[in-house]
């Protein structure tokens, strides 16, 4: 039974080694980000920053369905500041009009405005349904070291648009990305053995971002690094805006967990003491 499990355990490698050769397995870049880590914590500036890189870019194209406005005051703003911010959509409301609906300006209490462009998929979750790190072997190891990595791969992946690798045909549809795997990928940038010679793929969404795309009010950085890591903090936040909740609770937890292992120790002592006394 041993015998057939390791089998069976060493060809799900060789078939997953086999499989990232073919679709050339791209380099996902470590970012430090402040949440990172049982101690970390968002950084409200920056993620007010990856909301106006959203806001200015992004929302052209992808939504955020299912994040409240009303969630924003955790980015430090006011009230006002946040119906200031929501006024700027319009949302569907199927009350309006005697029941057959309308439009009109969105609240704090709706939701951000669904995607607005045919195949651009919602952002609200997606640092969370994308993982970053995978190794070694695809078997995942890598994520108790460095976390599941979906900021880091939506980071990289803005970071990652280069020019075309010269194996490629002039019209071959699509903007050429290193890190994004499961693009098209021209059969003239495949060796003998339908290995990619080139890594990444190419991708049906053109390059976003490219530097001083937005002015921040902080006067920080707008470096295409610094963008990429500011939107990627922000989705991470749309994400998991519960994060320093749960940590904290996380805390809480095995704060009690220790305390009460101490207290049955001291009990156990105290109830058996006697007896040992006895022997």
């Amino acid at each position: 039974m041993f015998k057939k499990l390791s089998l069976a355990a060493l060809t799900a490698i060789g078939l997953s080694t086999g499989a990232y050769a073919a679709g050339g397995e791209a380099h996902v870049e470590d970012y430090s980000f402040s949440f990172e880590g049982p101690f970390g914590s968002y950084d409200q500036m920056q993620l007010q920053r990856g909301l106006k890189i959203y806001t200015e870019v992004c929302s052209a194209c992808h939504g955020l369905q299912y994040v409240p406005i009303r969630d924003l005051s955790a980015l430090g703003y006011n009230e006002d500041e946040v119906f200031a911010y929501a006024s700027q959509f319009e949302v569907w409301d199927p009350e309006l009009n005697d029941g057959d609906g309308d439009f009109r300006t969105a609240l704090p209490t709706d939701q951000f405005p669904a995607v607005t462009s045919a195949n651009a998929p919602d952002l609200s979750l997606m640092a969370k349904k994308r993982a970053g790190f995978h190794g070694p072997y695809g078997l995942g190891i890598n994520q108790f070291f460095k976390g599941m990595g979906g900021a880091e791969y939506i980071a990289s992946l803005l970071h990652g648009y280069e020019e075309a690798p010269e194996c490629a045909p002039e019209d071959f549809p699509g903007s050429y990305n290193t890190v994004f795997t499961a693009g098209g990928y021209p059969p003239s940038c495949l060796n003998e053995e339908g290995h990619h010679t080139v890594p990444g793929s190419w991708i049906g969404m053109g390059q976003p971002l490219w530097g001083e795309d937005v002015e921040f009010d902080d006067g920080h950085s707008n470096s295409l690094e610094s963008e990429v890591e500011d939107v990627a903090a922000f989705l991470m936040w749309t994400a998991e805006p519960k994060m320093m909740q749960r940590k904290e609770a996380g805390f809480i937890g095995v704060f009690f967990l220790l305390l009460m292992s101490v207290l049955l120790y001291l009990v156990n002592k105290r109830i058996w003491a006697p007896i040992k006394r006895k022997g």
